[in-house]
């Protein structure tokens, strides 16, 4: 006689095997009896039942499942990329040509005519750009140079570096050295001192722009720069002291590594001080303009007095409408789009910036000849968004604003209309802005028109989830978009950070990418050519961030490469070893036929639409006439041809029959 114990024993042993299906009699007939699967049952360990472990510890035995589940999905995932990025075709990696080791980080770089300017602790040097010889030294301050610009007068160069203090200096760069002109910002009274957040020199240098901060307020201070006097003052300068030294002539075009140490240098590290040119005349200071807010004004009489002229761009100031209609205006907004969004719409405080640029006289900014000019802004250019991006193109004649909603307007400047509008994919927003020169595809080659282009643009938009792409506009067509590279999906270093356009090279851009490496891609492919990686001792230090500078009339680009050793290490390592790579991209054998010849003549690229709709009217018509009568002349000669055959057979005809 069994116990009820184990009566319960046996039942709960044979309850661990029930399925989780309705029980039911089966059916007489086998083809009737259902198809059980293993996964309708379950299975259990009748001796472990009673093994489960109490809280709080079986909850932490599922976090600690849950966490390696998670972990072994982040493996997975991790060796999946890397086996797909086994089976992808690695671009070919080339190594730079020169090496140029520098005692101290450089912070920034620029690059006017041949020469590399190069900003670091305590002031800058200066550079040759095919040989990477240091030329001279100004090292006199006790902070470091954070920014660089400069700018090329023809035959010399304008230096203007900004420190870390914000203190703005201005550099004459000639022949024969190298002369100070004037601390912009620099005041004896450190409680009075500005900051230079920004500086722009105009095409040609005969302007210069500072952004200043100070005291709570930022203004805009512009300067006539004499150039005219500066050339007379260095007439006559005394000849150097120190003759220079022979230095060991490079091959060009060659592929052996050389380094800085392997040249003989003459360095100067002083400035030239028995010279003094005269300092730039301010000129203008422009301050931000006032919030629009109600008007003061008590009859539309005496806002049309104000009205100096009937331009249609304003400063938006002078008008009728009172602080009650606004707040009416408002109300009105609220109410009808309030079933968009519950969230509060009072806006939140954005920080104020500004971004300036010269603009060269156009059909855009030049006044009648008759008309004045308004007083504080000569212009407003009303956008729906506010602007986050702003580019201006090398020419002056194209300007892209880039405003918070994703939306691109692209502007002709030179011809004073815009050249469309277009919008980013959703979630997308602009990140920076970069031009290209305006090149076509000839032959499969990539080539700059021997004539320049009129109304048509291309420029390369970085976007915020690190994707590329290329907007072209042309005329009146409607702009278009494409896709140069993705944004990535399995590992964020392959996210490019920054964009640099090679304009010696038609169509050409270096991306720079988290991982540190350097790609030129063909921007009409659109493909990956090669990768350029400094030495296996050196890497980039800030990948995300690299200092890097490409010039503007030679197919060269010049990088920043850091020590493992300095990397991560305290000040005192501003002193260790780093080093700045020189890539000529015309050494290399592999990009041989991308650096061959780079233009086109106008009659090769006449049948060229693209090519055609950017040239004057004018022109385009004097282009078909041309072909008008090339045709019509190979025309008349095949009929003189056939007739002169004609003639040659009758000949032959009635000699035939005489005989």
């Amino acid at each position: 006689m069994s116990s009820p114990k184990g009566s319960n024993v046996r039942k709960t042993r044979f309850s661990s095997f029930v399925g989780r299906v309705l029980l039911e009699v089966p059916s007489l007939e086998e083809q009737d009896w259902p198809k059980d699967d293993e996964e309708d049952f379950d299975f259990k360990d009748a001796e472990q039942e009673a093994d489960s472990l109490p809280q709080p510890y079986r909850m932490i035995n599922k976090m600690v499942n849950l966490l390696l589940d998670q972990t072994w999905e982040v493996i997975m995932s991790k060796h999946a990329a890397r086996e797909a990025e086994r089976g992808r075709a690695q671009p070919t990696s080339l190594p730079p040509l020169v090496e140029s080791k520098l005692d101290k980080i450089p912070n920034c770089m620029v690059v006017s005519q041949d020469y590399v300017f190069v900003g670091g602790a305590r002031g800058f040097s200066i550079h040759d750009l095919y040989d990477a010889r240091r030329l001279h030294v100004w090292e006199k301050l006790k902070v470091d140079v954070t920014s660089i610009w400069a700018t090329d007068l023809g035959t010399d160069i304008l230096i203007a570096p900004v420190d870390e203090t914000g203190i703005a200096r201005l550099f004459y760069f000639y022949k024969d050295g190298l002369v100070l002109i004037k601390a912009i910002n620099e005041v004896d009274d450190t409680s009075k001192q500005t900051t230079c957040l920004r500086m722009e020199i105009s095409h040609g240098g005969d302007f210069a722009a500072f952004l200043l901060q100070g005291a709570g307020e930022v203004w805009l201070d512009v300067y006539k720069l004499p150039k005219e006097s500066w050339v007379k003052e260095l007439e006559h300068p005394q000849p150097a002291v120190n003759p220079k030294k022979k230095v060991k002539q490079l091959q060009p075009n060659t592929l052996d590594f050389v380094t800085s140490d392997d040249l003989e240098t003459d360095v100067s590290t002083c400035v030239r001080g028995d010279i003094k040119l005269s300092p730039p005349v301010h000129i203008m200071k422009i301050k931000p303009p006032k919030p629009i807010t109600g008007t003061t004004f008590k009859s539309p009489l005496e806002v049309f007095a104000k009205i100096e002229d009937c331009s249609g761009l304003g400063s938006g100031q002078n008008h009728f409408i009172k602080d009650s209609q606004w707040e009416q205006q408002a109300a009105v907004f609220k109410a009808a789009f309030k079933k968009h969004g519950d969230e509060e719409w009072e806006e939140e405080p954005r920080l104020s910036t500004a971004t300036f640029y010269f603009l060269l006289p156009s059909c855009l900014t030049a006044l009648p000849a008759d008309a004045k000019s308004p007083s504080d802004p000569e212009g407003v250019w009303p956008c729906a968004s506010p602007i986050t991006v702003s580019r201006l193109s090398c020419c002056c004649s194209y300007l892209v604003l880039a405003c918070a909603d994703g939306v691109l307007t692209l502007w002709d400047l030179a011809e004073g209309f815009p050249l469309g509008v277009i919008a980013l994919p959703e979630g997308c927003f602009c990140q920076s802005i970069h031009f290209l020169k305006y090149y076509l595809v000839h032959e499969g080659q990539n080539v700059y028109p021997e004539a320049p282009v009129k109304s048509q643009m291309k420029c390369v938009v970085l976007c915020t989830d690190s994707s590329l792409r290329l907007v072209t506009a042309r005329g009146t067509q409607e702009p278009t978009m494409s896709v140069l590279a993705e944004s990535p999906v399995k590992s964020l270093d392959e996210a490019i950070c920054a964009v640099a356009p090679v304009p010696a090279l038609p169509g050409m851009v270096l991306t720079f990418s988290r991982s540190g490496s350097v790609q030129l891609m063909d921007v009409a492919k659109p493909q990956v050519i090669c990768a350029f990686a400094p030495p296996r001792t050196y890497r980039l230090a800030a990948p995300w961030k690299p200092v890097f500078v490409v010039s503007l009339h030679h197919p060269r680009f010049l990088l920043r490469g850091d020590h493992p050793d300095e990397i991560g290490s305290d000040d005192d390592a501003k002193d260790g070893q780093n080093s700045i790579f020189c890539f000529n991209l015309e050494a290399y054998p592999l990009l041989e036929n991308i650096c061959n010849p780079r233009t086109v003549r106008q009659t090769d690229t006449a049948d060229s639409t693209a090519f055609a709709q950017g040239l004057p009217l004018e022109k385009r018509c004097e282009i078909f006439l041309q072909k008008r009568f090339r045709k019509l002349e190979k025309k008349v000669q095949e009929q003189e041809h056939w007739t002169r055959i004609r003639r040659y057979s009758l000949l032959l005809q009635k000699e035939a029959s005489q005989k």
